[in-house]
């Protein structure tokens, strides 16, 4: 089995990515000074945090290594970037994907096709066991050698990679802005600030109290951390839903700052920043980083 290898092997990458100041007319925001990690140039391909999470996962895998298995929707950036990775390193990847689109396949779906993926579409509750002991044993036992990484790549050692965003800033920040789906990205945010720094997440999804017990899962223990909190209004009805002004919204922010966002993920997040300055929510003279964690493969 070929071993894993970096995608810095490709000369491709990124990195740092770039610290972008930006100045929207926005109500407000002239007040502030506003800066975007871009995270989303990282990669063509694994861009945002979905290289951040991956990479020590990766760089882990133990060498009996024989496959890797996942889990995500349809339009999984996760399992996309897993794909993408697994190709590149001649691993085989097997997806277990929430629903069945065997007969409309989604042109996420369609390239871990063309990366020689195997993927099983599983129903809702068949797909809530993910996270379940007895049924991931059943699942390793008939993959032997396979190496399981969870929904959104959410596990300790992502935390590491998440933290090196706040690292690469060279200018200092009061408050960090990032989407929220499956935590790991605040939490290894929250892990790399410093009171009385703060970090705030953008819930994509309808999860109160859900995201925020993923998240402290992922926090060392017995660590006191920097203020953290969860904005859960901003989600616009749950995971996917994109009303027409979320659209708008967006077309706005590729035409207005030539800044490349989708709505499921960072879409929102930006509508939100946008809601927060007007009403009041940053002092004035707050430096404020925005995390742009990619995704722009889900709206395809």
């Amino acid at each position: 089995m070929t071993s894993p290898i970096s995608l810095h092997d490709t000369g491709e990458l990124l990195l740092p990515s770039p610290l972008q100041p930006f100045h929207p007319d926005w109500p407000g925001a002239d007040k502030l000074n506003l800066f975007i990690k871009r995270d989303d140039l990282i990669h063509p391909v694994i861009s945002g945090n979905k290289w951040r999470k991956l990479k020590y996962t990766f760089n882990a895998l133990p060498a009996g290594c024989e496959r890797i298995i996942s889990f995500g929707g349809g339009f999984s950036n996760h399992l996309h970037a897993c794909g993408f990775l697994c190709a590149l390193s001649g691993l085989p990847f097997t997806a277990i994907v929430r629903g069945d689109y065997s007969t409309s396949l989604t042109p996420m779906l369609e390239d871990l096709y063309r990366w020689q993926a195997d993927i099983r579409f599983v129903d809702k509750k068949t797909y809530k066991l993910r996270d379940d002991p007895d049924w991931l044993s059943a699942l390793s036992q008939r993959y032997p050698g396979s190496v399981i990484i969870p929904e959104g790549g959410s596990q300790h050692l992502a935390l590491k990679g998440v933290a090196e965003i706040v690292e690469e800033c060279d200018v200092e920040f009061d408050h960090v802005i990032v989407p929220v789906g499956s935590g790991a990205t605040l939490a290894g945010l929250i892990t790399a600030l410093k009171k009385p720094q703060s970090a705030t997440g953008i819930a994509v999804l309808k999860g109160e109290a859900y995201l925020e017990s993923l998240v402290e899962n992922l926090l060392p223990p017995d660590t006191v951390m920097p203020a953290w909190q969860i904005h859960h209004q901003y989600h616009c009805g749950g995971y996917g839903k994109a009303p027409e002004e979320l659209k708008a919204f967006c077309n706005d922010m590729q035409r207005s700052y030539n800044i490349p966002v989708e709505p499921v993920y960072s879409g929102k997040m930006f509508a939100a920043v946008k809601d927060m300055i007007a009403n009041g929510q940053f002092s004035s003279g707050s430096a404020v980083l925005l995390v742009h964690t990619g995704g722009l493969q889900g709206a395809r």
